[in-house]
Formats: structure tokens, C-alpha cells, sequence
């Protein structure tokens, strides 16, 4: 078999890691022999070396830190090497310079290690029990951060105030002067003892933050003054993050008071620019501050493994939302029968939940629609354009290996060189982010179709769009990412990020919705109309791709379900292996489409049919399909998702109320009540025994 390439970047990787060797290498035989223009190159040299990995790639050098190679012992192994150096140096006075060199050396690591002290007990003072955003939190007592190479980085800190030491020592080497090194040395103890100092200033009350039991008595006053009835609960990896912003646009518009409340600190970030007040509580204890709130419902988008700790809050009722819906089984988990409802958009899920049999009672499933896809338009006929753009979106391969998820691997070239070899098509390829996370074969595919759309480019030609254009869309860049994004210097950390994304300022969604519709207007005028478009960004997102298309191609995936509100034609690949009718059958999503099979031999007659559309036989079943899978137009999807709200907080309601009712003894409990009927129902007590 033929060995594998290595990529530049690797070999510059591995070319860096077996320098730093060689320095080492050089720096002991130099010192031993002892060779003094090879030594003090190679300790320089050395030191220059891992300063600038750990500055610029950090990612190889943690590869020593497996082998225990850290930082900490590379710079003790080049010192002691410099200090064996000098003893072999004739000229310099073991007692006189030497020594002085050795107990300075000393001196430094002992402050490099009070250093790291502080920097820990600092960053634990500032590490809150909680996280929040758009929540004026300032009674915290928050502070902006210390200095990251103080705080935060202990090797860079290490290597950083380890270069006048090393420079001081081999000005000493060279001119066999002691007083050099000590220069550099006091100027290493300057640096670190003057950095410990000011990071301790942190631990001062004036900048400490308060204690986690002033934090949750800070929070509880807050929800106490919020009242908030319904919270959307999120938790989940990095990639993950795009479930739970679907539901902002939603989660903002419901009547009430909504929260968002989050597991893991990096996510506090990764949640999209919105007003809704947001909470993290990494911690499951602190998380039952919750049950003692107003709070009434939970909204959840995704099954996590740390969802099963907010449902045992009981005054707490519990939504499953999903992020999606489509014909795969992961649309029906059995871990949907732990919630108090099950909220999907139409009769279809109601069916698929009752056919996979997992444990979801029927009456526990609400109809509610997709209030997201109100920004995308209806089907207005055929393409009016010289272009028919055709919109491919093929989904991920997903965890479970089945070759029907994705399109990408068995068909996805076909489709692409289908749709590229008609000359009145425009083709907009937007895969899923996720493609080729799980099988590398999905993600050569998707790089081997980018590479044909850029090439198909290449053969194409016409005008474009003045510099005017791409001057407004980095004019609309500027503008959208200045309401949707929050710069923080280096520096900054949560505790900082809290205080700069206190309570927002005027009504920045509606901003942000204005300024997005600009930004779209000016993204499709910058790029003229025959040109193809490799779409791998969060923007434009995948309904403004919807509003582009004539036809969309794709996968079972829920972008099918939310495709068919425009009831535009679409056709779905099949690489199940199924035949199409057993294909249709198991797949209800499919049924108002065009199938193709990996070989995509029915493109052009699919094209032909969205042209005219007095050929496309499934006008008709795609307005029924609709109505199937996503609910009725009337009344609108968002009516439907407030009325579904309303009655579940009544559930919760009428529960509170009932619990305190029995507390106070006003009404029996079930068990009470159970007996009390059971004897009343005996007409003479104990005589009806012996009767």
C-alpha cells in the first residue's frame, strides 16, 4: 500500500518538534565539552524555539505535555543545562559568580510558583457558581479580568520572563562576567515578582466577587423580580449549539416571561445574538434555585444526558420541542415519554410517534406547527429568470453508519455534475455542518463536489456586479455582526463577559431582524446570477437559501418537512438500498417528491418538470403533504405554540395549587381520598364482614 502524504502543515509540525531536539541535544554536548558559541546559540536558540510554539501553536506542544514534557520541566532541563554550562566555562568563580547565578535561579522559580498561587486562587475567586447574559448583574461586585499571561497561561509566563535570565546567563557565558546574569536575573525577578504582586490585587474585596451563597441569594431576588413562566433548557456539545437557536425567534415572541437556561459555560457564547435573559448553572445543585421561581415550563429542543436532571424539578412542566422533524428514527426516541408533552408540528409525527411504539401516549402529543418558518416564502410558479436555482442540502451521515442518511457518499457527485452539466442552472450547495464528523468518506465526497462547483465556475462567464456591491455587503457585515456579536479583548473572562452583556439596550432583535434583511439583499446582489455558490457559513442561513430556490434537493432530513411550507417542488435521493415504493412507504416526507437514485439519471427530467409546470405532477400532494406534517395556515403556527404554553403553565398551576392545598391539610392526597371512598362504600363498617 502507498504510504500516506503528509501535509505541509504536519511536516512543519514534526520539523519544529525535532529542532527543539536537536537545540537539546546541541545545548548538553555544547555544555560538557564545554563549546561556547554552540552553546549559548543552542540555549537561545532553545528558548526563541518554544516561546514561539507556544505563542503561535500550542496545539504541538501539548503533545509533550503526554509524555510529562511540560513547559515547567523543558525550561529547568535548558537552565540546569546553563548552569552546568557555566561551571565548565573556565574564567567564572564557582563561589564568587557562580553561586549568587544558582540562588537567583532559585529565587525566580520560587516566585514563578507564588505567581501560579495567586493565579489560581484568583481564578477560582472569579469562577461563579453561575453564568448569565442580558441580566444586569453588577451587584456581583464584577471587575474586568487580570491579564491573561498573568492569570492564565503559566507557560507562556514561564517562557516569557525566562528570556532575560537566559539572555543575562549567556552574556555571562560570552564575557565570563558574572554581573551580566545577575542583570538578567533581577530583571526575571523584577518582572515575576511585580506580576504577582498586581495579579494579587484581585483577591482584594474591592475586587473580588462575592461568595456562591451572595450569588444565589442575588439570584433568587432576580427570578423573584423576573418572574419568568417558561424557559428554554439547552445542553450539548460545541457543535450543538444550532438547535437551540432555531427556537430564539420563537422563544422571544411567546407570551410570558421566557429564559434560557444552559449546563455548560462555553455555550453561553454560542447562543445567538437575543434579548431573552440567559442562565447557565453547570452545577445540578444550584440549578434548583428553579423550583423555588415562578417558573412553570420547560422547553427542551434536544435530548441531552443532563436533561434528566431538570425533570425532576415537579413544580416544573416539561416540553419536548425537538429541533427538527423528519421520518428518521431519531425523530421518535424513547426518551421523548420522559416529558410531560411531546409538542411536534402536524398529524404526521402524532402518527410516527404511535407507529414506532416507544412509550409516548397519543394525549401527551400537541400539535403546535413550526413557528420558525414564518420567514419563508409560498410557491409562486416556475422560474421567471434565465436560471433555475436549484438549492442541494444534503444532511450529515449521521452516528449509526446507515448509508441512507446522507446523500454525500453514494450520490452526491452524481446529483452535482447532473446540475452542472445543464447550462441554465445555478446551483447553491449548502451541506450540513457536520458532514464528515463520522465517516471521512463523507467528508472526501463533500471536498471532491466543492472542487466541481469551483471548476464548473471556471468554465462560466458574464457580468458581475460592480465593487459597489461587495462594498455594501462588507458595509452590511459590519453592521449586522456590530448587533449580533460582542467583541471582548484577550483578557476578558466570564466574569467580564457578564458585565459587558448586562441588561441589552433598546429593542435589539427587531434591530437585528432589519439589518439581517439588508444584509441578505446585499449577500445575493453581490454575486451575479449565473455564478454557482458553495454555502458553508451560519450565513446566508438555509431558509434565505429556500427563498433563492426554484427546487431543492436533499436527504430525509427535517429540511424536507420545513422545505414543504413554500410547497416549491423538491425530489430527496435515495441510497437506502430500498426500492421506491418501499422507499415512499417507510418515508411519508418523500411522498410529494421526485426520488432519485445514487446514479441521479432523473435530473434532467426533474428540471424539466420545475420549468413547466404543467409537468410537475405533485402540485397537489405537496399543499396535502404540508397540511400533514406541518398543521393547518389558520390560525398561524405561533398562535397554536402560545396556546399550547398557556395550557400547560395551567397544568402547573393547578398542581401548585394543589400541593398547597395539601400541605395545609385543605385536601387529601390521592391515597387519603382512595381510602375515604373505599369506607364509605361499606353500609356497617365491620357488621358487613360478618353479614
Amino acid at each position: 500500500m502507498p504510504s500516506a502524504r503528509l501535509s505541509p502543515r504536519r511536516i512543519a509540525q514534526l520539523s519544529a518538534l525535532l529542532a527543539m531536539f536537536a537545540l537539546f541535544t546541541a545545548q548538553i554536548v555544547s555544555a560538557l565539552l564545554p563549546n561556547i558559541p554552540v552553546f549559548v546559540a543552542a540555549s537561545a536558540a532553545a528558548l526563541v524555539l518554544d516561546t514561539t510554539l507556544q505563542y503561535r501553536d500550542p496545539g504541538l506542544l501539548a503533545v509533550l505535555g503526554k509524555v510529562r514534557f511540560e513547559p515547567l520541566v523543558r525550561q529547568l532541563l535548558r537552565d540546569m543545562l546553563v548552569l552546568v554550562g557555566l561551571l565548565r566555562i573556565e574564567g567564572i568563580d564557582p563561589e564568587t559568580e557562580h553561586a549568587p547565578l544558582v540562588i537567583g535561579l532559585c529565587a525566580f522559580y520560587a516566585l514563578h510558583f507564588a505567581c501560579q498561587g495567586a493565579a489560581v486562587l484568583v481564578r477560582r475567586s472569579r469562577t461563579l457558581p453561575i453564568v448569565t447574559r442580558n441580566i444586569d448583574a453588577s451587584a456581583l461586585q464584577l471587575t474586568a479580568a487580570p491579564p491573561r499571561l498573568l492569570a492564565r497561561r503559566q507557560a507562556h509566563r514561564l517562557l516569557t520572563f525566562s528570556l532575560p535570565t537566559t539572555a543575562g546567563l549567556m552574556a555571562t557565558a560570552i564575557t565570563k562576567d558574572g554581573l551580566w546574569g545577575g542583570v538578567g536575573l533581577g530583571v526575571a525577578l523584577a518582572l515575576t515578582l511585580g506580576g504577582t504582586v498586581y495579579l494579587a490585587t484581585w483577591l482584594l474585596p474591592k475586587k473580588r466577587a462575592k461568595s456562591e451563597q451572595k450569588v444565589m441569594e442575588w439570584l433568587d431576588k432576580w427570578l423573584a423580580d423576573y418572574q419568568p413562566t417558561v424557559a428554554m433548557y439547552f445542553s450539548g456539545g460545541t457543535t450543538s449549539a444550532y438547535q437551540a437557536n432555531m427556537w430564539l425567534s420563537t422563544l422571544s415572541k411567546v407570551e410570558g416571561k421566557p429564559l434560557i437556561v444552559l449546563r455548560e459555560r462555553f455555550m453561553v457564547q454560542k447562543i445567538d445574538a437575543t434579548d431573552v435573559p440567559i442562565i447557565c448553572f453547570p452545577k445540578v445543585a444550584t440549578m434548583f434555585s428553579l423550583e423555588n421561581s415562578t417558573l412553570q415550563m420547560m422547553l427542551h429542543p434536544a435530548n441531552a444526558a443532563k436533561t434528566s436532571q431538570v425533570l425532576r424539578i415537579p413544580s416544573v412542566k416539561h416540553a419536548f420541542i425537538n429541533h427538527g422533524e423528519s421520518d428518521k428514527l431519531s425523530s421518535c426516541n424513547p426518551y421523548a415519554k420522559a416529558y410531560d408533552e411531546v409538542w411536534v408540528a402536524g398529524p404526521a409525527a402524532r402518527e410516527r410517534y404511535a407507529l414506532a411504539e416507544v412509550g409516548v401516549e397519543d394525549k401527551d402529543i400537541v400539535e403546535v406547527g413550526r413557528p420558525q418558518l414564518a420567514p419563508i416564502r409560498p410557491y409562486s410558479g416556475g422560474p421567471t429568470g434565465a436560471y433555475t436555482t436549484v438549492l442541494y442540502a444534503p444532511t450529515w451521515e449521521g452516528w449509526d453508519g446507515n448509508p441512507g442518511n446522507t446523500s454525500v457518499v453514494l450520490a452526491g457527485e452524481n446529483i452535482v455534475r447532473g446540475l452542472l452539466a445543464d447550462d441554465n442552472v445555478r446551483l447553491l450547495y449548502k451541506p450540513h455542518p457536520m458532514t464528515g464528523s463520522v465517516d471521512p468518506r463523507a467528508g472526501a465526497a463533500n471536498e471532491r463536489i466543492k472542487a466541481m462547483i469551483r471548476e464548473a465556475n471556471t468554465r462560466r462567464s458574464g457580468s458581475r456586479p460592480g465593487p459597489e456591491a461587495a462594498a455594501e455587503l462588507a458595509r452590511r457585515t459590519v453592521e449586522l455582526d456590530k448587533l449580533t456579536s460582542t467583541h471582548f479583548r484577550k483578557n476578558a473572562d466570564e466574569l467580564e463577559r457578564m458585565l459587558l452583556q448586562g441588561t441589552p439596550q433598546g429593542d435589539r432583535e427587531a434591530a437585528i431582524t432589519e439589518a439581517t434583511t439588508a444584509w441578505e439583499k446585499a449577500y445575493w446582489a453581490s454575486f451575479p446570477e449565473w455564478e454557482h455558490q458553495i454555502i458553508t457559513d451560519a450565513r446566508p442561513a438555509i431558509f434565505t437559501c429556500f427563498n433563492q430556490a426554484d427546487l431543492l434537493i436533499s436527504d430525509v432530513s427535517s429540511v424536507v418537512s420545513d422545505w414543504l411550507s413554500s410547497e416549491k417542488p423538491y425530489a430527496v435521493a435515495n441510497t437506502s438500498g430500498l426500492a421506491e415504493e418501499a422507499f415512499r412507504t417507510g418515508f411519508p416526507t418523500v411522498s410529494a417528491g421526485v426520488i432519485l437514485t445514487p446514479s441521479a439519471e432523473g435530473v434532467p427530467a426533474l428540471l424539466e418538470s420545475v420549468r413547466h409546470p404543467e409537468k410537475d405532477h405533485f402540485t397537489s400532494a405537496r399543499a396535502e403533504l404540508k397540511e400533514h406534517l406541518l398543521g393547518p395556515s389558520d390560525p398561524p403556527s405561533l398562535v397554536r405554540f402560545n396556546k399550547a404554553i398557556q395550557a400547560l403553565c395551567a397544568k402547573s398551576e393547578d398542581r401548585r395549587v394543589r400541593m398547597e392545598s395539601r400541605l395545609a391539610g385543605e385536601i387529601p392526597s390521592p391515597r387519603e381520598a382512595s381510602e375515604e371512598m373505599s369506607e364509605d362504600s361499606e353500609p356497617n363498617g365491620s357488621d358487613s364482614v360478618n353479614a
